[in-house]
């Protein structure tokens, strides 16, 4: 028999994934409000800046009265501060809801155990870590976010049969690249884009490829782009420098912003990494994918700094040319599209 609480839960995490793409740097939460075992009012936080779970859940019953014979099942311990929303600790309170069932315990400091707090205070019955695990894989994100003070990185790129990412191309052969999957694959990576803050990429492969950068092949927003560019020495016609996203360059000469373009400087004689991913965080970006090339990819790799890695390999032999990133890690799982396989990993 599956435990109440746990199938109440599961709502809420159904709802939470609503909020993909649209609530970040925010986590995702959902909220249902259950008397007598049938739900009775339920929300999710639909857009960052916008109303939280607990807030949309509580407006979405009828009959308010049933509120203090209720409880209310959240993702994660509703906040106890006052940002661009009212605190939902406190909501709870004024409306009565006499048990409160929560996922997991929020990691940002202003929040972490105060809402919980606030809600004791009120004498209200409290149970904690309800599919604990799922709802924090949910907000991997966000929790890396505020425990790492990074955003949560993602590897990805596309290899063949024998392992290499492209061929070696001579400067007529720029912007020429050899599509190593299929158009099922492209269109899943613009998906990603729609749910991601962020896309990275290297100077020589904004040089080479000219990537846009964008979800144009899927509804959504598109991300903030990044790129590397140490002496500012990438052309202005450069995809990446249009007016369809934000785009962020790290360089050396100077900080700048200009409409949607904001150079950024850091130091060139340190390690560039560290400092990209503290300026990222300082720019409330929670999520970072980068898409290449072999160069800033391995960057990451070698200083262990990755959540996640997408791997696609598609159904084609080179030879020779340029080689995948050194990655011997062992895969969590495979997936077939079209003629392509992916494959995920994880670092635990």
């Amino acid at each position: 028999m599956i435990n109440i609480h746990e199938k109440h839960m599961q709502r809420c995490l159904e709802l939470a994934k609503k909020g993909l793409g649209f609530v970040s740097p925010n986590p995702m939460v959902g909220c249902v409000i259950v008397y007598e075992d049938k739900i009775i009012g339920e929300g999710y936080h639909r857009k960052y800046g916008q109303a939280h779970a607990e807030v949309n859940a509580i407006n979405s019953v009828k009959n308010k009265s049933l509120l203090s014979k209720s409880t209310i099942y959240v993702s994660l311990e509703p906040c106890a501060h006052i940002g661009k929303t009212p605190a939902c600790a406190n909501l709870i309170v004024e409306n009565n809801i006499p048990r409160i069932i929560i996922g997991s315990i929020d990691p940002y400091f202003q929040v972490a155990g105060k809402g919980i707090e606030i809600l004791k205070t009120a004498q209200k019955e409290i149970i904690t870590g309800v599919l604990e695990k799922q709802c924090i894989d949910l907000n991997k994100r966000f929790y890396t976010f505020h425990q790492n003070k990074r955003p949560y990185i993602i590897l990805k790129w596309a290899e063949t049969k024998d392992g290499f990412i492209d061929f070696i191309r001579t400067a007529y052969e720029k912007t020429k690249a050899f599509w190593i999957t299929n158009k099922e694959c492209k269109i899943l990576v613009h998906k990603w884009r729609t749910e991601e803050d962020a896309f990275l990429v290297g100077t020589n492969t904004v040089l080479l490829d000219n990537p846009e950068l964008t979800s144009r092949l899927w509804k959504g927003k598109n991300p903030k782009r990044i790129s590397i560019d140490k002496n500012l020495k990438l052309p202005k016609d450069s995809h990446i420098f249009n007016n369809q996203a934000e785009t962020i360059i790290f360089n050396s000469v100077k900080n700048q912003k200009n409409e949607n373009i904001n150079y950024v400087k850091i130091d060139f004689s340190e390690n560039i990494i560290p400092q990209i991913l503290e300026n990222l965080y300082d720019l409330n970006i929670a999520s970072l994918v980068i898409e290449g090339g072999t160069q800033t990819l391995q960057s990451f790799i070698d200083l262990n700094l990755w959540d996640e890695a997408r791997v696609f390999v598609g159904n084609h032999i080179f030879k020779n040319g340029v080689k995948a990133p050194n990655f011997n890690k062992t895969q969590n799982k495979t997936e077939t599209i079209g003629n392509s396989i992916l494959k995920w990993f994880y670092n635990k």
